[in-house]
């Protein structure tokens, strides 16, 4: 029985993203969010189907442009970050499958009793094709990432927090996801972490795979920055696994309400023929787009600007969940 998950540079069928609900975390900045996700939307649309889950589909449609590639659906949801309580899609034998795992909010942070019923929701009512699985585990797409050769990465610090799979071992954790996914291997950072992260520092906001042999991440380059050390460990991490390596700059600090909030690129979205690069009006912008541009000239780099969108400690790949192509050809 092989199994594997596929890199995010993998053809796609469609792009999960969940409109933000007005009565949320949002209510601070509804029209602002609004606006930065009905440019989020239109430019998944002009690459590939984008499904939006949202709680009106009637208002929806009345703010979009127009509804080329993009369907939209009525359901409840507590929060946006759909990376996090979407399905995942590995291979089985070829075919696709998907994973509902369950999803506690970032460790019972938070409410999540709708969120984590929209994975099966999806697929009872036709939005999901083949076969769902779900699964009496704690995991959220932004703590994984994978090169599709059997490679995954993760951090301590989410992997093994207290409050996710508190019945299991670090050697029972990492031995599940193994078999789940078909790991060959599995990278577990110890070190780097983002303040105003809730996450317990997830995979996607500090390093993923670019291709088959190479890993991005963020380096702070700033000695007083409170980043700097934490992230000097994770490099010299990232330094023994013997990948390649990609520094993208962290980007200067920002805050929401006197707190600082998580600013990253590695928050980027890979969908077909494109790459999404969150900005955030700063001044490694322009560098880091045209960094992308040369690590995937086939692909047309897309920047959406995303400093509404960390007000709630996301960005654009914690918003979106890829689904993959029904067969794999791998």
């Amino acid at each position: 029985m092989k199994r594997r998950i596929p890199a995010e540079w993998e053809e796609q069928e469609a792009l999960l993203v969940v409109f933000p609900p007005k009565q949320s975390d949002w209510a601070h900045s509804i029209k602002e969010i609004h606006q930065t996700y009905v440019e989020f939307i239109g430019k998944i649309a002009r690459f590939q189907k984008c499904l939006v889950i949202c709680e009106d589909k009637t208002a929806l449609a009345n703010l979009l442009p127009n509804l080329q590639n993009i369907e939209l659906i009525e359901m409840p949801t507590n929060d946006t970050w759909i990376r996090d309580f979407g399905g995942i899609n590995i291979y089985k034998n070829h075919k696709r499958r998907t994973y509902d795992f369950i999803f506690n909010a970032w460790g019972n942070k938070f409410e999540a009793n709708l969120d984590n019923t929209i994975t099966q929701q999806l697929f009872y009512q036709g939005y999901l094709q083949g076969k769902l699985k779900s699964l009496d585990f704690v995991l959220e797409g932004g703590s994984i990432d994978s090169n599709g050769h059997g490679v995954m990465l993760s951090t301590a610090y989410c992997l093994f927090e207290e409050n996710r799979n508190p019945e299991l071992s670090k050697k029972g954790i990492k031995k599940t996801l193994k078999k789940l996914f078909g790991l060959k291997k599995l990278i577990v950072l110890k070190h780097g972490a983002l303040m105003g992260d809730d996450t317990d520092s997830h995979i996607d906001t500090l390093a993923r795979f670019i291709n088959k042999h190479t890993i991005a991440y963020v380096k702070c380059y700033d000695k007083e920055d409170e980043h700097y050390e934490e992230l000097q460990k994770m490099e010299k991490e990232l330094k023994k696994t013997g990948y390649d390596l990609l520094a993208l700059p962290l980007p200067s600090a920002k805050y929401f309400n006197n707190h600082r909030i998580p600013a990253t690129y590695m928050n980027f979205v890979l969908i077909n023929n494109a790459v999404l690069v969150p900005t955030y009006s700063d001044p490694c912008d322009e560098a880091v787009l045209e960094t992308f541009k040369n690590y995937f000239p086939e692909r047309e780099v897309v920047g959406i600007e995303s400093s509404v969108l960390i007000r709630e400690h996301g960005s654009l790949h914690c918003a979106s969940m890829n689904i993959y192509k029904e067969r794999d050809d791998a």
